[in-house]
């Protein structure tokens, strides 16, 4: 793992006004993340662990704290800036794929393609994430592992800086979202991509560099992994 710091995180909150009642999301986070590792951000429903992704993706804004990307400070980006931000650097995985029901398996990869200046071929990536022969498939026609692939090379193929993947095994069998860990663990490798993955499963901690323990809106403990386990060991 690369001790570069790729972003700071800097005592940010985020805090959501719902008719009369404030609720804190989350509470002064302050944190590192580094260049190339795989960090896993933990925590149940409601711990505050995908305002935080949001926030890291530019999906959201603070409600105070500070965010630092390579120097250049992200805390009150223009809305324009944001969506430079998140089309040059970002890569996005979901629990339920997001894919465009209308657009071929080849066609939405595609599509992430041309949204940026140096994409990866998309047939390679496509051939990374095993799923050459489908790409005439539409999203329809897939199993939901294959879709979760499809999603993966569509964030893959934009070549990103940092892939974010929210609970991306949570709607999948125990084997197929064995296979996607480990697509994200041969990114990380291949690409030297950042990946950061959340999830409520405490079993996929173990493949990590760092670990992140979230509890009520903060972080409870960060731990480093000196030897993380290759996702085809892990179980659940």
């Amino acid at each position: 793992m690369d001790t570069e710091v790729l972003m700071k995180l800097n005592k940010v909150s985020k805090t959501y006004i719902m008719g009369e009642v404030t609720v804190e999301a989350l509470k002064e986070t302050s944190l590192d993340i580094y260049s190339g590792e795989l960090l896993v951000i933990l925590g149940p429903s409601g711990s505050g662990k995908s305002t935080l992704l949001n926030i890291i993706g530019g999906m959201d804004k603070p409600s105070s704290g500070d965010i630092i990307y390579r120097d250049r400070s992200l805390t009150k980006a223009s809305d324009r800036d944001l969506t430079l931000f998140r089309r040059n650097e970002i890569g996005f995985v979901f629990q339920f794929y997001n894919l465009i029901s209308d657009l071929t398996a080849g066609e939405n990869v595609e599509l992430a393609a041309g949204l940026v200046e140096n994409p990866l071929t998309s047939q390679d990536v496509l051939a990374q994430v095993g799923l050459a022969d489908r790409v005439d498939h539409f999203p329809s026609q897939l199993s939901g592992g294959e879709q979760q692939r499809i999603s993966i090379a569509r964030a893959m193929v934009k070549n990103p800086t940092l892939l974010l993947c929210d609970e991306p095994t949570g709607a999948l069998d125990y084997q197929t979202g064995i296979t996607i860990l480990e697509l994200l663990k041969k990114a990380q490798q291949s690409m030297g991509s950042t990946i950061i993955i959340v999830t409520h499963n405490t079993a996929i901690g173990a493949i990590a560099d760092r670990l992140v323990r979230m509890r009520s809106g903060s972080i409870a403990e960060v731990i480093v992994n000196e030897a993380p386990v290759p996702p085809e060991r892990i179980e659940w």
